[in-house]
């Protein structure tokens, strides 16, 4: 097993994109396979309503993080879409859960790593949305409903969250600098690695500061490779 250590984001794996499923099996099976950790940056899923949801649908990728994890470490942290992630998956597939932001020690920088939504502070419906999803009132409410009735409400928040979108500027959406060299100054970071808005592409800011954002798997696999001190960030579009 090498030193690589991977990052990945936004898979948004979904029942009716079967084509993302098998890349992410593929990538796990072979690209990942050497690697010494894997780091999951949110939206795994393009949903996720409760561990109480079998998701059959998924059964090659459960295997596939399962083999992963037994010999090496997965971490995983919550998207806007999958946050009701809970411990019950989290053990079925070998994977640790991660507080948002995380500061950990890497080839000699301190790196943060984000999901990336909470960085989008343009967008104030957004996140006045997100603090209401994420209390833990809300989600007890929520995960007390049968699932059924979890799907029936879900689908009408994407169909809703899609209406809003639709009318918002494309920098809205996108992070806030003055947000993001807060982050910095806050977490007292060199490196700040997310995902979420499906734009890779390696920022370099000021005081040698790097800002790396991980793409979506749409149209391929999207990743961040850490080998040695060298980080290379691998994505179709870049």
């Amino acid at each position: 097993m090498s030193s690589e250590i991977l990052f990945i984001s936004d898979l948004h794996l979904d029942q009716g994109r079967p084509e993302i499923s098998a890349q992410f099996v593929n990538f796990l099976k072979t690209r990942a396979d050497e690697a010494r950790v894997l780091y999951i940056l949110g939206d795994l899923f393009e949903v996720w309503l409760g561990d109480d949801d079998p998701a059959e649908q998924f059964a090659e990728v459960f295997a596939a993080l399962q083999g992963f994890s037994q010999s090496r470490p997965c971490y995983f942290m919550h998207g806007n879409r999958d946050f009701l992630i809970g411990s019950q998956l989290a053990r079925k597939l070998g994977f640790e859960i991660l507080d948002d932001p995380n500061v950990i020690e890497l080839a000699n920088y301190r790196v943060g790593l984000m999901h990336g939504d909470l960085l989008c502070t343009d967008d104030v419906d957004y996140q006045n949305f997100r603090r209401m999803v994420r209390s833990p009132d809300w989600q007890q409410q929520l995960l007390a409903k049968s699932l059924n009735e979890r799907k029936a409400i879900a689908a009408q928040l994407r169909e809703e969250s899609g209406a809003a979108m639709s009318g918002k500027s494309n920098q809205i959406m996108d992070v806030n600098q003055q947000t993001v060299a807060q982050t910095f100054d806050q977490l007292n970071i060199d490196i700040l690695i997310h995902g979420h808005t499906h734009r890779p592409a390696v920022h370099e800011l000021d005081n040698n500061r790097q800002r790396i954002v991980l793409g979506d798997w749409n149209p391929g696999p999207s990743y961040l490779s850490l080998r040695g001190e060298n980080f290379s960030l691998v994505d179709p579009r870049v």
